[in-house]
């Protein structure tokens, strides 16, 4: 029964998007006839209870949130620091992921192995990893093992190893999942958007690191950045699940109340972060036979006022309870299987992107609607049913986001992490009803410059290079993939093209 239901549970810690492949059409392929089915209804609009919580602070300057969740005899323990890749130090990306990926590879009381068996030998699930703006160490177990839960974390957060032999091998199969990565147009095409939108502000590095970047890593780099950034008054602690309040902050006080508070390193800013500038970037993969296309800008912060109004208008242009990509690009054109717009909303700065694939020969063509759509969410009203379609399933979606211990966790971290406020969470829904088409319309004319899109490309550039000018495309920058350098203002690799 133990393990069973922690089974269950512990499948929701981490959620993974996968996306499918694009199957590529000949370019001699007649127009295709695809499915013409409406998308799913969206969920019943419902009135959603927040769990109360409960927010204390150590005297180490730790933050601890309790939620209490008693639906189920498990209980949550979620720990995020500012540690993510934008604290990696300068030329350097990949150290922060490299920390993150170590924490639970050995500390100073336990091996990698004796911490993997105490974990599965309860039946719980030990995570560890960083983002863009947070490294994290996730704990769930059975409620009886609470205790063990918190010793775990505070181990594991607070005296990794750093042992060599588990420095080379995680290097190995970082430097063998990037070589992975690279022969993929979707995470090249992402890379190199990054690196346009965001320059070399750290938010424009790849958050695992480049080749070059992780095989310079040392065990001194990493030390560091944990010595810098791992500390409880840079840390929020949540515990969500079967406890009282008191069970919670007494558990925390013993696990963590003697880990010393240190100097805090200066937070990163945007100062380096570059306005929005039009350029196109070709990344040639010779012998492709779809290309992939990622076009948008630099946006809002996660904590920005009108960041609700936008995320909710970049619904109606590509997500789910709108999607006018979609209908033009798949359904009225047949260009592709599928065509979204996404806003990621970071600490320091955000940005929105549109995305899609389609054959070589149609990449024009598909570049040029997707431009223009974006576009024309700037320059016309949208309708009162496409609002109303994106609200729908933005509010009727609400109530999954809360339905798990590790679920509410995140949504309370995420609230602390970005400086928003957490009696905001539970009228979500309220707040995305109470946007109007005039919010929409003021937040487009605000945010959205289709002049000075970041454009990038991936994939055969002799099929569809010659068609680019005559759709209004004509100052474009082809790089190589295989010379493709990131820390290049111009992608390419300087040995081959500086004498």
């Amino acid at each position: 029964m133990r393990r069973a239901l922690a089974a269950r549970v512990g499948a929701l810690v981490l959620a993974a998007v996968v996306g499918g492949p694009w199957l590529a059409s000949p370019a001699s392929a007649q127009r295709i006839d695809w499915p013409s089915e409406q998308p799913p209804p969206p969920l019943l609009r419902r009135h959603v209870d927040f769990p109360d919580y409960e927010i204390r602070s150590l005297d180490n300057g730790l933050r601890v949130v309790y939620v209490g969740h008693h639906e189920q005899p498990a209980v949550n323990v979620r720990m995020i620091l500012r540690a993510g890749a934008a604290a990696d130090p300068p030329g350097q990306p990949g150290v922060a992921s490299l920390v993150g990926q170590l924490l639970d590879q050995g500390t100073t009381t336990r091996t990698a192995q004796e911490i993997a068996g105490g974990i599965d030998s309860i039946g719980g699930a030990l995570s560890v990893g960083t983002a863009r703006d947070l490294g994290f160490v996730d704990v769930l177990v059975m409620k009886d093992s609470f205790d063990f839960a918190l010793d775990l974390l505070a181990d594991v957060a607070r005296r990794p190893a750093f042992a060599p032999d588990e420095i080379e091998r995680q290097r190995n199969q970082v430097l063998s999942g990037l070589q992975v990565s690279y022969d993929d147009p979707a995470y090249v095409a992402n890379v190199v958007f990054n690196r346009l939108v965001y320059g070399f502000h750290p938010y424009g590095m790849p958050q695992g690191g480049t080749p070059r970047s992780v095989r310079t890593i040392t065990r001194g780099d990493l030390v560091a950045f944990h010595r810098t950034h791992y500390l409880p008054n840079n840390a929020v602690l949540a515990v969500v699940g079967d406890v009282t309040a008191e069970e919670a902050f007494t558990g925390v006080e013993r696990a963590l109340g003697d880990w010393r508070r240190g100097p805090l390193a200066p937070a990163a800013t945007a100062d380096n972060i570059p306005s929005p500038t039009r350029r196109l970037v070709v990344v040639n993969q010779p012998g492709a036979v779809q290309t992939v296309i990622h076009a948008g800008h630099v946006a809002l912060p996660r904590a920005h006022p009108d960041y609700l109004a936008f995320d909710v208008a970049i619904k109606i242009l590509g997500g789910e309870g709108g999607n006018r990509l979609g209908s033009v690009l798949r359904t009225e054109r047949s260009l592709t299987y599928a065509a979204s717009a996404d806003i990621a909303g970071r600490q320091i700065a955000g940005d929105f992107m549109a995305k899609t694939d389609t054959r070589s020969p149609a990449t024009a063509e598909a570049l040029r609607l997707t431009v223009d759509e974006i576009a024309r969410l700037r320059r016309e009203r949208v309708r009162e049913r496409e609002l109303r379609s994106a609200q729908d399933y933005l509010a009727g979606s609400f109530p999954i986001t809360i339905e798990t211990p590790n679920a509410i966790a995140a949504q309370v971290l995420e609230a602390i992490l970005y400086g928003l406020d957490l009696d905001g969470l539970e009228d979500y829904p309220e707040r995305v009803n109470a946007v109007t088409v005039r919010d929409i319309e003021r937040v487009a004319e605000t945010w959205l410059q289709p002049a000075n899109l970041s454009m990038v490309l991936v994939g055969d550039a002799s099929v569809f290079l010659r068609d680019l000018p005559g759709v209004g495309f004509d100052r474009i920058e082809v790089v190589p993939l295989a010379d493709l350098d990131l820390a290049a203002a111009d992608f390419r690799r300087a040995s081959r093209f500086r004498r």
